[in-house]
């Protein structure tokens, strides 16, 4: 039997749908190629804001239509909040949650012989263990994805996931170092560390810590990057920011959550640290590192958040020096406390306080794109169009070279020429 997989969301979402993807292979089903008609589809779902709610109730429509004859199962975040909705109203086959995705190919063989539908959600996530896909990986052209950690315990006023995901878990260390082993000796050159809760790795774990697991990796020999996805400013221990100075292949990018830079926000918010603190921290970071990359999430509209809240923010975020923000309007979601919380912050002026960061980041990430000028970087070459080479630096800039005699994957050493930021 054929199967096709589709996840939405984040990169936990890819890495554990192609897991499952391997699953089916060694089991003897067939991935679709682009247009065959599979008989099974395999949906991983997002639930971080409502748009994500959204577009996951539109993807198992969507697929229902284009394939009415497929067994449709659904997972992930979305499912694991609103299985019964989804088992009843939209009515696919099959309807698991953020764990029981080793059951998921026996519930495709019991629909296969008896025709009978599944709904399997765990009731507390909150007490379950890491759930370990075994060797994998989720692919991105070199670079590889490794799954290090499930869960969040930070109860952040606005975010759904710690009910969706459960407690913060981690992967074995043993078996970490084997896929990053793996994938280094398959000929990936870059690992991006990813999970929920990146930093949190080895808190349930005796003896080993976070900033331990990536010197183990960084030690694998042939291994080019190593790159964190994500992590907060707390989990920068004395070891982690060393490594950051002294280790080449560990990426000098650094992307550190800060969802508001005004400190009566961020205390509305739950977030564990004020303004000062994470000031000092990227400061601590920054003078070990000087050439790091700094990027952020930012979250706008945050229920209260006034226009003097939202320009301290605003404020901040230059001041501190960042160089790239992603950012997102504020996303009610129900059964959060800031979903109860008075003042919501209409849309138009979401949208406005929206743009003006994203204009910020623009300006932000062109300086310091520039400031490279003239200096010596060295790229991991990653695709080939209009006879360039396009590929991306430690520190996450992308740069095109002229296609010579290098290949796909090769590290390559190069002097930035001009920027081609917003010029083309």
């Amino acid at each position: 039997m054929t199967f096709k997989v589709f996840a939405l969301g984040c990169k936990v979402n890819f890495y554990e749908i192609n897991a499952l993807s391997y699953q089916l292979l060694e089991k003897g089903y067939k991935e679709v190629t682009k247009n065959e008609t599979p008989d099974i589809v395999i949906i991983n779902t997002c639930s971080v804001t409502a748009v994500a709610d959204q577009k996951s109730r539109q993807h198992i429509r969507k697929f229902q239509k284009l394939y009415p004859h497929a067994i449709i199962a659904v997972m992930g975040c979305y499912s694991q909040g609103n299985a019964e909705f989804i088992f009843n109203e939209i009515k696919p086959q099959i309807v698991i949650g953020t764990h029981n995705r080793d059951k998921l190919i026996s519930y495709i063989e019991k629909y296969i012989n008896t025709k009978e539908r599944t709904l399997d959600i765990s009731s507390d996530v909150r007490k379950l263990d890491y759930e370990d896909f075994g060797i994998t990986s989720y692919t991105d052209n070199v670079r590889a994805y490794l799954k290090i950690q499930d869960g969040c315990d930070n109860f952040c006023t606005y975010c759904i996931i710690p009910y969706r995901r459960g407690k913060a878990r981690s992967r074995k260390f043993e078996n970490v170092i084997k896929e990053a082993e793996f994938l280094i000796s398959s000929g990936y050159k870059e690992i991006i560390l990813t999970g929920i809760h990146v930093g949190m790795y080895g808190k349930d774990l005796q003896g080993i810590s976070f900033s331990d697991l990536v010197e183990k990796i960084l030690d694998i020999p042939n291994l080019k990057r190593l790159t964190i996805s994500s992590i907060e400013e707390s989990e920068f221990d004395d070891k982690l920011i060393n490594l950051f100075k002294t280790r080449d292949n560990l990426a000098k990018h650094a992307h550190i959550p800060l969802q508001s830079g005004s400190d009566t926000v961020l205390k509305r918010m739950g977030r564990r640290y004020d303004s000062k603190r994470f000031k000092a921290k990227l400061l601590e970071l920054k003078n070990a590192c000087p050439d790091i990359a700094f990027t952020t999430d930012v979250i706008v509209g945050f229920p209260g958040e006034t226009e003097e809240e939202f320009f301290e923010t605003y404020n901040f975020i230059k001041d501190v020096g960042f160089n790239q923000l992603h950012v997102f309007p504020y996303s009610s979601r129900p059964g959060t406390p800031a979903s109860k919380m008075a003042n919501q912050i209409p849309s138009d002026i979401k949208k406005e306080r929206c743009q003006k960061l994203l204009d910020l980041s623009k300006k932000l990430w062109e300086e310091y794109c520039v400031s490279f000028i003239n200096k010596k970087l060295e790229i991991i070459t990653e695709q080939i169009k209009d006879g360039y080479f396009y590929g991306h630096s430690s520190n996450y800039i992308e740069v095109k070279i002229p296609h010579k005699d290098e290949k796909i994957g090769d590290l390559v050493s190069i002097k930035l020429e001009k920027s081609m930021i917003y010029s083309e």
